[in-house]
Parts: C-alpha cells; structure tokens; sequence
C-alpha cells in the first residue's frame, strides 16, 4: 500500500481529484456570468475540498476515527461535485457525455475513498 507514499500529494486519488478539480476549473470558465456567485463557485468549491480534506485526512491517518471522519467528508464533497456537474449539464454549460465521463472519474475517486476507509487502521503505519 503505502513504501512510496511520503505524503497526501503521493495518494493515487489525491492526483486524480487534483487533476478533476482543475478540469472543473477550466471548465467553469465557460459558464455564464450569471453563475458566478452560485453554480460555477459551488462547483469549484466542492471540487478542491476533496483535496483539501484528503490533505487533512492524512494528518490524521494515526487516529482511525478521525481518519475515516474526513475521508467520509471526501465521499461527500465528491459527491457533491457530481450533483453540481448533473445541474451543470441540465443547464446546458458542459455536454451530457463530458458530464457522464466526470462523474464516472469521481465515482472511482469515491470508490477509492471507500477502500481507504475500510482499511483505516492499515493507514497507521504509512
């Protein structure tokens, strides 16, 4: 699991929710100006705080609970994500096969967030 791993930035899902939530950046770029204050930041928000709470996740990887207790918060803000980019697609800002495709990427960063979970005591050791 973990012989490589220094640090959050070595996590295969920290890259990959990373890379996601500069897509969404980029992406949200695009979105009319009317969306600024609502869609396109709730979108970018919820997008880096996958990151910003596997970075805290990993601080506190000692501690089981609190390990798990922020990797759920992962699950949710990726999930929350999702929930932006279906709205984002029924608005007609991003196409619906681009939004398929980014929801499935999430759907394995959450998959990933699930196998630490169930794994939180091995995490410990890294």
């Amino acid at each position: 699991m973990g012989e490589w791993i220094r640090g959050f930035r070595d996590l295969k899902v920290y890259k990959r929710s990373f890379e996601l939530a500069m897509v969404l950046f980029e992406l949200s770029k695009e979105f009319p100006a009317a969306e600024t204050y609502s869609l396109t930041d709730q979108m970018r928000r919820s997008s880096r705080a996958v990151c910003a709470n596997l970075a805290e996740a990993w601080a506190k990887r000692r501690y089981p609970a609190h390990f798990v207790s922020k990797l759920t918060d992962c699950q949710a803000e990726a999930m929350e994500t999702q929930n932006w980019l279906i709205l984002a697609s029924r608005c007609g800002y991003v196409p619906r096969e681009q939004v398929e495709g980014l929801i499935q990427d999430y759907d394995g960063v959450i998959a990933s967030f699930a196998t630490m979970i169930n794994q939180a005591e091995e995490w410990k050791e890294n």
